[in-house]
């Protein structure tokens, strides 16, 4: 598992560990690469979901998501067109929504087309409720697979796409940690 350690003691590392086992199961292929990315946010867990489960607000908390049009309703096969801000190696995207599970806070896409590089990728990301400062927060695992592109290494494809959901994760802190001190701890429909 690669990912930052956020802070972690060997009691949450070990629990991290034991949650990308159990809900980031990924078969990897000979020219695939595929790592796990670690966030603590100090938020809980319902408000951190609103924003993730959110399949067709990606832009919610995603800096390089422009639009998104989702098709049909919020459900597993759903689609969504996702618009990409210049500046990446990618215009648009076509995701499909492989898993919402609203009790075990799991959602999984896969990309399946689109104007960019990434081929076969699948995503899981999974929340998990903990204590930080004694208060209520959230650790995120978020993990994937994907096939190398031409003219890649396996270590240069894992570092873009860890560098994309780090940055996706921060966002997601800082916009949930913005609505936590507001004390808005309440799920919330955006």
């Amino acid at each position: 598992m690669n990912g930052n350690s956020n802070g972690f003691g060997s009691a949450g590392a070990v629990a991290a560990t034991e949650f990308v086992r159990r809900h980031h199961r990924h078969e990897t292929g000979e020219n695939q690469c595929s790592s796990a990315v670690v966030k603590r946010i100090k938020a809980p867990v319902p408000l951190v979901w609103s924003l993730v489960r959110r399949f067709d607000q990606p832009q919610k908390y995603k800096p390089f998501v422009s639009r998104c049009v989702a098709q049909g309703n919020l459900e597993i096969g759903s689609l969504r067109e996702v618009d990409v801000k210049s500046g990446l190696p990618a215009t648009t995207s076509t995701e499909r929504l492989e898993l919402l599970d609203d009790d075990e806070h799991i959602l999984s896409i896969r990309i399946i087309g689109g104007d960019h590089r990434l081929k076969n990728y699948s995503s899981i990301i999974s929340l998990h409720p903990e204590i930080i400062d004694g208060r209520p927060g959230t650790l995120v695992i978020e993990s994937f697979v994907v096939d190398v592109p031409e003219g890649n290494t396996k270590d240069e494809t894992c570092y873009f796409i860890e560098a994309l959901i780090k940055c996706n994760l921060k966002s997601l802190a800082d916009v949930s940690e913005g609505l936590a001190v507001q004390d808005r701890t309440e799920p919330i429909d955006l």
